[in-house]
């Protein structure tokens, strides 16, 4: 394109020839079109040379997935393998690209005139050979990158799903450290690869664009070489409409795709992976598994000192007017709820499924901030930093990690814990036998070994074991059968300033404690068994006891049984002495057992025309 740019101007339009100045434009135009066949053909020899290197690869994943068992071959068929298929194809496109064009544009310059190269050649083959030169460590530098970002990302999807029982357990500080030492990791690789990627620029500068300049600087000395005023032209198109764009390409391509294909095909090998930078922290060896914690063992909470404030509060946990919803605008699972325990109470929430129990338990660990309301805990506001030493949250799914079993039950006490503490604690959970089928305290812990109810109990010693004065069990029980659940909570009942609160999900529960608190997600109830049954219709109905009398006047609108299924009228489906909903005059209208359908008494009051 250059050479017949020249050509047009020196031999026709400068020579006042017109008609050969567009011949020559023209026989351009038709480079460009013989340019377009060459590409279109080039891309089916590219296939020839991409799909054998696929099909290896292919080949390569699904043998070691097959022999080895290799988890990540999925991901290596889906992703990776078409990752190197793609950018290796790119790379191929990009090398044919410079190669080709950089030698039609040097022979191009050498027919104009040879003093052009002279110009044109010392920046171009510098620039080339400091960007050959950075490239190895620009690649280093790039895996670094890509490393580190794979180990934040990896923290990150162990620790956010396990965010409520970080804080349940007080590791906050801890994983706080493992994570920011990720993120300094990655920022230090990032700052590392753009250092280099200075150079990269540089070596674009000096061989694509400093030929330009020093073309314009050196046109006098050119004129006086005999170099012509079209030769000159001709020379700056191939230098920026050649020579600079396929430098471009190559730099961008290699600099970056080449060194993600390299570590793409590292991943791919069957050669063991390479080892991460020593700046890149490692994962942990006690990997966490659906059954691991999410957190490393730290030490947990020290037994609080005595306050003043404590006893003067009075309350081991006080909420006052609460208010809690999930979104700006979404309806409160809890609205302007006020609780008072004294310390030493068992308390016992129940209600049925999605009404806030849950909730409830994240509020009074800090976990949830209320939208309105205050909480204290042993006299802190919560959440707090003094308020987490004062509670311990058991979650259902109870966490355990590997290692040995003193230390797992000892996470959140300081070490070591006393031997003859660890198996009073199992004791008085129900975990000895466990523990000596485990062979002792140090008997190592494999958490995918062991079933959900033995890590519930090994979680239910390590709260036992710990300080906190108010224990949390939000169904931390629900894998243990009815006399393992009942022992343990009597444990946690007789441990000496305990104030136990139990999310139960077996009414027993309810009978045991000293109060019991009924959700129903639009109001609550509260007192003890006895009292409830009287004045609370839903406790009734989750209790399945009612009873023998009328209904009682604290409760005007319950039926007897209350409601088993859950007609929306209030009205049950065989007659009664107090039907709910009925005025004194409404009798069953259908066989003894017909369930009434939704919406039968529209008006809320006798039949009338619908009888």
């Amino acid at each position: 394109m250059g050479y017949a740019l020249a050509r047009a101007l020196d031999d026709g339009f400068l020579a006042g020839r017109a008609g050969v100045g567009l011949g020559w434009l023209g026989a351009a135009a038709g480079a460009v079109v013989l340019g377009a066949l060459g590409t279109w053909r080039v891309y089916a020899c590219v296939a020839g040379l991409v799909e054998p290197l696929r099909d290896r690869l292919v080949r390569g994943v699904v043998d070691r997935g097959v022999q080895e068992a290799d988890g990540g071959a999925l991901s290596g068929l889906t992703q990776q393998v078409e990752i190197a298929r793609d950018t290796f194809a790119g790379l191929v496109m990009v090398s044919r690209s410079f190669l080709f064009t950089s030698a039609g544009a040097l022979v191009g310059l050498f027919s104009l005139a040879p003093p052009l190269l002279l110009v044109v050649g010392p920046p171009l083959v510098t620039g080339v050979a400091l960007f050959l030169v950075t490239l190895r460590p620009l690649a280093r530098r790039q895996e670094r990158f890509l490393v580190a970002d794979e180990a934040l990302a990896d923290r990150l999807g162990t620790v956010c799903p396990g965010l409520r029982d970080i804080t349940a357990a007080g590791a906050e500080d801890t994983v706080a450290a493992d994570t920011g030492r990720c993120v300094d990791a990655e920022f230090r690789a990032a700052r590392s690869l753009a250092r280099w990627g200075v150079a990269r620029v540089a070596s674009l500068a000096i061989g694509g664009q400093l030929p330009v300049v020093l073309l314009l600087v050196a046109t006098p000395w050119l004129l006086d070489q005999g170099v012509s005023a079209g030769a000159l032209i001709g020379a700056l198109a191939y230098v920026t409409q050649s020579l600079l764009p396929a430098l471009q390409n190559l730099v961008h391509g290699l600099g970056t795709s080449g060194s993600r294909l390299a570590v793409v095909l590292r991943r791919l090998a069957p050669a063991p992976a390479s080892r991460p930078p020593d700046d890149i922290p490692r994962p942990s060896t006690r990997t966490p598994s659906p059954a691991h914690s999410p957190v490393s063992p730290s030490p947990g909470p020290h037994r609080p000192a005595a306050d003043p404030r404590d006893a003067a509060s009075g309350d081991a946990l006080s909420l006052a007017s609460v208010t809690f919803a999930y979104g700006s605008s979404g309806t409160p699972v809890l609205d302007g709820l006020d609780l008072r325990l004294p310390h030493g109470t068992h308390l016992a929430v129940v209600g049925p499924s999605g009404v806030g129990k849950s909730t409830l338990t994240g509020i009074v660990a800090g976990l949830l901030r209320p939208r309105h309301g205050t909480v204290h805990l042993c006299g802190r506001p919560v959440p707090g930093a003094t308020s987490r030493a004062h509670r311990v949250l058991i979650p259902q799914e109870a966490y355990v990690f590997g290692g040995s079993l003193a230390e797992n039950l000892g996470e959140l006490r300081p070490k070591p814990v006393p031997e003859d503490e660890l198996w009073a604690a199992a004791e008085a959970v129900g975990l000895t036998e466990v523990m000596v089928r485990l062979g002792g305290p140090a008997g190592e812990v494999d958490p995918g070994a062991l079933s959900a109810g033995e890590r519930q109990l090994v979680a239910l010693a390590r709260a036992y074991l710990s300080y906190a004065e108010v224990v949390i069990l939000d169904e931390a029980t629900s894998h243990l059968d009815a006399e393992a659940e009942e022992r343990a909570e009597r444990a946690f009942a007789r441990r000496p300033g305990t104030t136990l609160v139990v999310v139960a999900h077996r009414l027993s529960s309810a009978r045991r404690a000293d109060r019991v608190l009924v959700m129903d997600g639009r109001s609550v109830a509260y007192g003890d068994h006895d009292g409830l049954l009287a004045r609370s219709p839903l406790y009734r109905d989750l209790v399945g006891a009612w009873l023998p009398g009328p209904t009682p006047v604290s409760s005007p609108g319950a039926s007897e049984p209350p409601l088993p299924l859950r007609d929306p009228d209030r009205v049950d489906p065989v007659a009664r002495p107090r039907l709910a909903g009925d005025r004194g005059h409404v009798v069953a209208h259908g066989p003894v057992g017909e369930v009434q359908a939704a919406g039968d008494l529209r008006d809320g009051g006798s039949l009338g025309s619908q009888g």
